[in-house]
């Protein structure tokens, strides 16, 4: 696949889910095609369209670390994101780094994320948190900021007074997480 295919792909109206697996079944051969698809991440989410995001984060399910050599341009890029429709597939792909840097404690990852990355990640998982976002981006980013808590000590506190704040007037799948999340900080002594 070249780089013009993927545009094409991309461009050529809503694309199904069987479509987005045929995509991403070519992009595990062209790694370097994953920053490329990023780049129309951040081009789609200005004209309102999503294709490029939910294509690219059924690409990072498969091979996240695809990412690793645009990492900076990655993290970078969040803040930038507005639209929910390319955010939510974004927040997803946070929280799999996250597990991947804090759970499983990759080794590509441990080596190649940085604290500035990580900061990155936490300014936009606390936007996409308190902001007025449906529950998948809320869900993908109160995971992500407990694991980010791992690494910064005053992430913690914020989540859990965050959570404590919004569980009430939350989504039953909302209130779901954050209990999961709030017995988790509990457990680690917040």
């Amino acid at each position: 696949m070249t780089e013009e295919q993927l545009y094409t792909a991309l461009d050529s109206g809503r694309i199904s889910k069987s479509q987005i697996d045929g995509l991403v079944l070519q992009l595990e051969d062209e790694p370097l095609l994953a920053q490329v698809l990023y780049q129309k991440v951040l081009i789609e989410d200005k004209e309102g369209k999503f294709n490029a995001s939910w294509t690219f984060d059924h690409l990072m399910r498969k091979q996240l670390v695809f990412l690793i050599p645009f990492i900076d341009e990655f993290t970078n890029g969040l803040a930038k994101l507005k639209s929910e429709s390319c955010i939510r597939p974004i927040a997803h792909v946070c929280e799999m780094v996250c597990e991947a840097y804090f759970r499983k404690k990759h080794p590509l990852f441990v080596k190649n994320v940085k604290d500035k990355h990580l900061e990155s990640m936490v300014t936009a998982c606390f936007d996409w948190l308190i902001g007025p976002m449906n529950v998948a981006p809320k869900v993908f980013a109160m995971t992500s900021l407990y694991y980010l808590g791992l690494k910064f000590d005053w992430v913690h506190p914020e989540l859990k007074l965050v959570l404590e704040e919004s569980y009430a007037s939350g989504t039953t799948g909302y209130q779901n997480r954050a209990k999961k999340t709030l017995d988790k900080l509990t457990g680690l002594g917040v």
